[in-house]
């Protein structure tokens, strides 16, 4: 694996101080204002471009797990700042970081490998997450995180909302509440040009109609999912929000590590066979974390810390996954598809176990070997099954802005 660069992901102070010093370049232009706070008493800002109320709203770190979208917002403001076509009679909102606590706890700014990334991981569990948890949670128990973000778009109303995302190993696709027709050329253009894969048959977006290679458009609320035993469905998410307003939502996707094999649209021989096969893998290495959970939960009495329940919570979703995958036939038969659900089976209990080894060393428990022994053998593994490159920051970072601008444009209404 190629080694990463000095560059490294921002932390919320940080994009906070830069937020800053843009707002005071151009006073009359920006604002930086505090929006809420975190369920820890953290604040959460958001730095305003312009005054037309036609508006665009980014939004950068609902997953904590995926720290670009902090430097590629940074990067858009600039942009935004400093040209004045983009900004012409649209304003420019740019939520820093939706989960101010998640960051904190996902510490693996730097990267050198996906072993270290997984050293560091924090990725909270879905009533925890401010996008998810509408869709897991009643209105009366969401956080306030989730709260602010709502009231954001409550208070802009913005024609579109784009949420950067990412993933640590894979390809880059984007996923659209509504089509955004003629988006997917440019994004095709810029992931050839910075030599980043199109991820064709993305697990996350199983089942959904494609707008074009790696650009798919969510189904409406109250049809079929490919995976019914997730609880977290991106239709009841703040993903949707903005349609109150006639506004839609664009999540981009790009990754860490890309792998080549993941925009393969031939298709797979036996993708039935295949699945069946993950599946099985997912269940034995889900087992292999819950043996040590299991045996390590007496001596973890009292423990209640959020990488705790989110291990628990990404153990949990194991079963129910294996069965989807084991019992519905396959979304889509492409080699890509296929590679997507080998790197989401390999994912899920990877994290489990890199976060509650977190909680061992803590504790110093007797279990560390063993879960230290699997975190590094089940990273090495995914990163050689997939052939995992390095994507130089700068290329993921001006793969998401490009592609932002251009949903922008492209979903753009005629003012008013």
């Amino acid at each position: 694996m190629s080694p990463l660069p000095e560059l490294r992901y921002p932390s919320v102070p940080e994009l906070v101080a830069s937020a800053l010093a843009l707002a005071a370049e151009r006073p009359e232009l920006c604002a930086l204002q505090q929006v809420g706070v975190s369920r820890a008493g953290r604040p959460l800002h958001l730095l305003s471009m312009g005054h037309a109320r036609r508006a665009v709203l980014v939004v950068a770190g609902a997953h904590a797990n995926e720290p670009t979208g902090g430097s590629a917002l940074l990067a858009l403001a600039h942009r935004v700042l400093h040209e004045q076509e983009l900004r012409a009679d649209t304003s420019w909102h740019f939520l820093l970081c939706a989960d101010p606590d998640g960051a904190s706890l996902h510490v693996t700014p730097a990267p050198r490998s996906l072993l270290d990334y997984h050293l560091g991981f924090f990725r909270p569990a879905g009533a925890e997450q401010p996008e998810w948890s509408p869709s897991v949670l009643p209105p009366d128990r969401l956080p306030p995180e989730t709260r602010a973000l709502t009231g954001v778009i409550d208070e802009l109303r913005p024609y579109l909302q784009v949420t950067l995302h990412g993933t640590d190993l894979g390809g880059s696709w984007v996923q659209l509440t509504k089509d955004v027709p003629g988006l997917a050329e440019p994004f095709a253009k810029s992931a050839a040009e910075l030599h980043i894969p199109v991820e064709t048959g993305a697990s996350d977006a199983a089942g959904w109609p494609a707008s074009g290679p790696g650009v798919r458009v969510m189904p409406e609320p109250g049809t079929h999912v490919a995976y019914p035993s997730l609880p977290d469905d991106a239709r009841h998410s703040t993903w949707y929000h903005v349609h109150r307003y006639g506004g839609l939502t664009a999540v981009v996707e790009v990754p860490m590590w890309a792998s080549d094999l993941v925009d393969d649209p031939a298709p797979h021989p036996a993708p039935a066979a295949a699945i069946r096969r993950l599946a099985h893998r997912l269940l034995r290495d889900g087992r292999e974390v819950e043996l040590v959970l299991a045996d390590a939960l007496p001596r973890l009495e009292g423990v209640d810390d959020p990488l705790l329940r989110a291990a628990k919570w990404a153990l949990s979703l194991v079963p129910g996954l294996a069965a989807d995958w084991t019992h519905t036939p396959p979304a889509d038969t492409t080699m890509a598809y296929v590679g997507s659900v080998d790197a989401f089976g390999r994912r899920l209990p990877l994290r489990a176990a890199a976060m509650l080894l977190r909680v061992l060393r803590r504790a110093d428990d007797r279990a560390v070997p063993r879960l230290e022994q699997l975190v590094v053998s089940w990273s090495e593994a995914f990163a050689e099954r997939f052939r995992a490159r390095w994507v130089p920051l700068e290329h993921q970072v001006e793969h998401q802005c490009r592609t932002v601008v251009a949903a922008a444009r492209h979903a753009r209404e005629p003012a008013d």
